[in-house]
């Protein structure tokens, strides 16, 4: 069931190539937009593919949302990875069976 304490939030994937500063680059990019993080799961798959998806708060976000997504796809390039952000409400809807 959504409530209005999820409108405001986000999941971001992230799939790609391990490599260092692949978390710390996109943490960065955030906390520097105000958003916090408020949960994030990562694994490595045979030791190389590395899987992350996280949810967001953008309550406090200083970016526009479209930006936000272009800054995170430019930056999953120069990181080698494909970094993918989509509001909770279309997560869920897009993921419901």
């Amino acid at each position: 069931m959504k409530t209005d304490a999820n409108k405001n939030q986000a999941i971001i994937t992230v799939v790609g190539q391990d490599r260092p500063g692949i978390i710390a680059g996109i943490t960065t990019l955030l906390a520097g937009h105000q958003i916090n993080v408020l949960d994030i799961n990562q694994t490595i798959f045979h030791e190389t593919l590395f899987n992350m998806i996280m949810l967001v708060d953008l309550e406090a976000c200083t970016q526009n949302f479209d930006k936000l997504q272009q800054e995170l796809e430019q930056l999953g390039q120069q990181l080698g990875v494909d970094i993918r952000m989509q509001l909770t409400a279309v997560y869920e809807a897009m993921n419901r069976i």
